[in-house]
């Protein structure tokens, strides 16, 4: 790699600086002897299943992100944040379009998210038609992010990888703040929020207010999102609390397209150009323009001390449109729903057991209206549909603590999913309905404390996940009613150590995952994708997570606390009785996903509020097509912020703060397309690039 004219070793370069971090840890910190003014660190604690545990006792892998890895990262998105976490890869083709996956395939998210289950708050951001609008949201709205990797469908309905819970701002804050961010940088990015925090005895107000816009690194890739989002709570009485939530996000961004390899090899920065009778996406003003209003209202009733009720109410709706190369499709979609359960829970000082029951039911409603795309503007009629996707289960969660050592949880789920449509044009169909069977989802899982700082794990989950909307109805237009669920039964094992001082955290773990009938992406001579059922998949992985404080954060000395952390995935994901027409594809390795993943940072906290971070990120090649033919280079990201935060302007506190991204410039694409027709499978991410900003908090 090449930086001014000099050559450096990646590796070595992160492992020198690693290490001199080390030796300067151990000459200015272990020296001084004021153990006093070390600060404390706190037990980290989770709330994947209810309830408030340790992160120790988990009996699921589980990815926490919390607001200090947020603030290190690069504000524009949280594509940087989310990739820290082992198991779990997030894309961003061009600015604001994402994909997201977690311990598996990117085969079925052409954009946004499928086959995960995401939960805002108590409210389910996924709606009945299995899309997820993730891009909806600003990043400066999140201050927390729990990743639960693996199926766990048995409380949170049908997903095959995973289930994502996001904290709001407010959630947990009890104090009064407003604070203002600004911040701009490389290829006329730039953002701006406001946060204000207001509680006044039982009742708690934030408001999140955010605008975002950047050109982008490629020809035709601007975006810009403007957003607001607001939480109230209201414990108006001893036992009763009250939740409101509503954001609104309005997005739109340019969709440069896929690059073949020489195109990329020449020039990254072009958008897709025409070629024959198929315009560029310029001559298309290819891009996609987002409106969506979501609202939640959620009622906690403290019964007794051993019984509660919690009920959540919610609806969305999303204008939608995307001029694309072949058409102009608009969409409107409204969604309706209810989450609600029960709490019983008793406990001894050997022995406490808690059951959880309830069910959740929603229904998406679509519009699905296709013209010709006449240079960005609508012309002929294509298709017209309507399309209702209903998504309904009742789940049952059973959880005994014995002796504060073994915990062992049983739930289980049953899901009823489908749909129904009708074709207004060209062509009127009468409406027609289509129900899956309904499917059980168990899971058993149990953690053991060997030592008071040590835990082993185990689980067996099933996964399911039904076809989502738009793979039912793809933009071939076609309602393809033979697409069947995938499914598959997921084992895994890991063991968790956190030591006394809190300093050292590891979790190692190891999973396998047999999917069935794999939802497959295919795209046909005019670009217009369709979905097929694969044989299946094979995927045995490992995951480790370390994270230590070689100096506590303190008070004292020149260097005021350095933590290193670093997350390993191994992905050895094979298709597994794989034939598409004459094509066997079985044993190949799976489409879009690296088999290595290393992400390492080192967090230096200097005196007078000053902190350095730096981060590497290592992401092994990755096939680009089923047939294993064409593979997107390995790469290495190396990233680095430093800020100030203990400014004063007057009496008002300022944290000014400058970083870089790609450091090593290198060239690589962050969101292939996949099975791309005409090898159009790069989209290439952006080369060296800075930013700054400021931070003002009263």
């Amino acid at each position: 790699m090449f930086i001014l004219g000099l050559k450096f070793d990646t590796g070595l370069l992160m492992k020198k600086l690693l290490t001199g971090c080390l030796i300067l840890s151990g000459s200015l910190g272990f020296a001084q002897n004021k153990q006093d003014s070390v600060k404390r660190l706190k037990e980290v604690v989770i709330q994947p299943y209810f309830s408030v545990q340790p992160l120790i006792r988990a009996t699921g892998t589980i990815g926490l992100i919390g607001q200090e890895t947020l603030d290190r990262q690069p504000g524009s998105s949280l594509v940087s944040a989310v990739n820290t976490v082992a198991g779990v890869r997030m894309e961003e083709r061009s600015p604001g379009s994402y994909r997201l996956s977690v311990r598996g395939s990117l085969l079925r998210s052409p954009f946004g998210v499928r086959n995960i289950k995401i939960y805002l708050d108590d409210f389910p951001l996924t709606d009945a038609g299995g899309n997820s609008y993730l891009n909806a949201l600003d990043a400066s709205g999140t201050s927390q992010l729990q990743i639960l990797k693996g199926p766990h469908g048995s409380i949170y309905g049908a997903n095959s990888g995973g289930v994502i819970l996001i904290q709001p701002n407010g959630e947990a804050a009890d104090t009064n703040y407003v604070a203002v961010k600004a911040e701009g940088g490389s290829f006329g990015s730039f953002r701006e929020n406001v946060v204000l925090n207001q509680q006044i005895g039982n009742y708690g107000l934030n408001i999140t207010q955010a605008y975002q816009r950047s050109d982008g690194y490629r020809d035709h890739s601007e975006m810009d999102r403007k957003y607001f989002q607001a939480l109230q709570k209201w414990d108006y009485s001893k036992n009763k609390a009250l939740k409101v939530l509503l954001f609104y996000s309005d997005l739109h961004y340019n969709t440069p397209g896929g690059l073949t390899a020489a195109q990329y090899e020449l020039s990254p920065k072009l958008s897709r150009p025409a070629a024959g009778a198929s315009k560029g996406a310029i001559e298309q003003q290819a891009g996609i323009y987002s409106k969506t209003i979501y609202g939640g209202v959620s009622h906690n009733w403290r019964i007794s001390e051993s019984f509660k009720h919690v009920i959540s109410v919610f609806s969305s709706y999303t204008d939608f449109k995307n001029p694309f190369i072949s058409n102009y499709e608009k969409r409107r979609e409204f969604s309706l729903g209810l989450r609600t359960y029960v709490e019983y829970g008793k406990g001894t000082q050997n022995i406490d057991w808690k059951i959880d029951a309830g069910l959740e039911s929603m229904k998406t409603s679509t519009d699905f209206d296709n013209f010709d795309n006449n240079f960005g503007r609508p012309a002929a009629v294509q298709a017209l549909d309507e399309l209702n996707a209903s998504a309904n289960f009742a789940f049952v969660h059973f959880s005994i603590d014995l002796h504060k050592k073994l915990l062992l949880e049983l739930s289980g789920s049953a899901n009823l999913y489908g749909y129904d449509y009708a074709r207004l044009a060209p062509v009127t169909v009468a409406k027609k309905t289509y129900d899956f069977d309904v499917q059980l989802m168990p899971r058993v899982a149990l953690s053991y404390l060997l030592t008071p700082r040590t835990s082993l794990r185990a689980s067996v989950s099933k996964g399911y996940s039904p076809p989502t909307r738009d793979e039912v109805r793809a933009s071939d237009h076609v309602i393809n009613v033979d697409l069947q669920p995938e499914y598959g039964w997921n084992y895994e094992t890991g063991i968790r150590y956190i030591s006394k001082d809190n300093r050292l955290f590891a979790d190692v773990n190891g999973f396998y995952y047999n999917l069935k009938s794999a939802i497959v992406r295919r795209l046909n001579e005019n670009d217009a994708e369709f979905f097929i059922n694969a044989g299946g998949t094979r995927q045995w992985g490992l995951e480790s997570t370390i994270a230590y404080w070689v100096l506590p954060e303190k008070d004292f000395g020149l260097l005021r606390g350095l933590q290193l952390k670093s997350a390993y995935t191994l992905s050895h994901f094979k298709f597994d009785n794989y034939t598409d027409r004459s094509d066997d594809f079985s044993g190949n390795d799976l489409t879009g996903v690296p088999k290595n993943m290393i992400i390492s940072s080192a967090d230096i906290l200097l005196p007078k509020g000053i902190y350095l971070f730096m981060q590497h990120n290592y992401t092994s090649s990755i096939p680009l097509n089923d047939a294993n033919t064409a593979y997107a280079k390995k790469y290495d990201l190396v990233q680095a912020k430093i800020g100030w935060k203990n400014l004063h302007l007057g009496k008002v506190p300022v944290e000014i703060y400058a970083g870089a991204d790609n450091l090593l410039n290198q060239k690589y694409s962050l969101g292939n397309d996949l099975n791309a027709f005409g090898g159009r499978y790069f989209n290439a991410a952006a080369t060296r690039n800075f930013y700054g900003g400021m931070l003002v908090r009263l």
